[in-house]
């Protein structure tokens, strides 16, 4: 299958580790110029380095804060200015932070809804302009499966999701006129630094492998996710071979989710 991202300009945003590198990598495999933004500067080059070296792409790397409206529109105007278009956008910049709701300081609920959500919403905003003028695009936000049946102690994380998720619905409404197309993908269990620190916390006796595989993470498909896997379907929504989708969502959790 041809995916059409040959010559396509994409900027991804958490692009120096875990599910941001691994689409910045798919995606320069498949003919995409891409740039990738994070805020550790040292993270960052050595994310382009590597890109470059294993796909032999043009990749740009940006410094920058999500939670800066200022950093967002930089970051999207270098992106045009370094490649002279903006085709895709991938809202990946997040973290987890979850606790019980007595817990969560308001302080907290700001930073976790200005990183999750408005960073989104700002990188979205000044990339918009630069998809109607090249005839169309692609906006993927990541989410997670929480967002659809959060359960307890999951905030302030399944509530900024689940914000994202009705932003996704929306904008493609509003965007599809202009051939611009919003889905977002749902996140479960996927091998990151967070579930490596759970890994050597929790069962330092295991190999990763064996820990992936435990029962008791109760994933149907028997075992926690790479970041390619997750990588692949983000980079199958952005591309031409998905124009007929927009507005919805698809579960990257092996099963694990409770809603479709």
């Amino acid at each position: 299958m041809q995916l059409g991202l040959q010559g396509k300009v994409a900027l991804i945003t958490g692009g120096s580790k875990g599910i941001g590198l691994a689409t910045a990598i798919a995606m320069s495999r498949e003919g995409a110029k891409v740039a990738i933004l994070a805020r550790n500067a040292e993270q960052l080059q050595e994310a382009a380095i590597h890109i470059a070296n294993v796909t032999d792409g043009e990749v740009f790397s940006i410094q920058a804060d999500v939670t800066s409206e200022e950093d967002c529109k930089r970051a999207v105007e270098q992106t045009f200015q370094r490649f002279g278009g903006l085709h895709i956008l991938v809202n990946n910049a997040g973290t987890s932070a979850a606790a019980p709701f007595e817990q969560v300081r308001t302080e907290i609920w700001r930073q976790d809804l200005e990183l999750k959500l408005f960073g989104a919403i700002h990188c979205s905003r000044y990339a918009i302009p630069y998809m109607r003028q090249a005839g169309g695009g692609s906006i993927v936000n990541l989410t997670t499966s929480a967002a659809k049946t959060p359960p307890a102690s999951s905030l302030p994380t399944s509530v900024s999701r689940a914000a994202g998720l009705a932003l996704t619905n929306a904008m493609s409404k509003d965007l599809a006129a202009h051939g611009i197309r919003v889905n977002t993908v749902c996140i479960g269990k996927i091998r990151s630094d967070q579930l490596e620190k759970g890994w050597k916390r929790e069962a330092p006796e295991l190999t990763w492998d064996e820990y992936a595989r435990d029962p008791r993470h109760d994933i149907p498909l028997g075992r926690i996710g790479n970041a390619e896997e997750a990588a692949n379907v983000i980079t199958f929504l952005s591309s031409d071979a998905a124009s007929y989708v927009t507005g919805t969502s698809v579960n990257i959790d092996g099963g694990k989710g409770e809603a479709l």
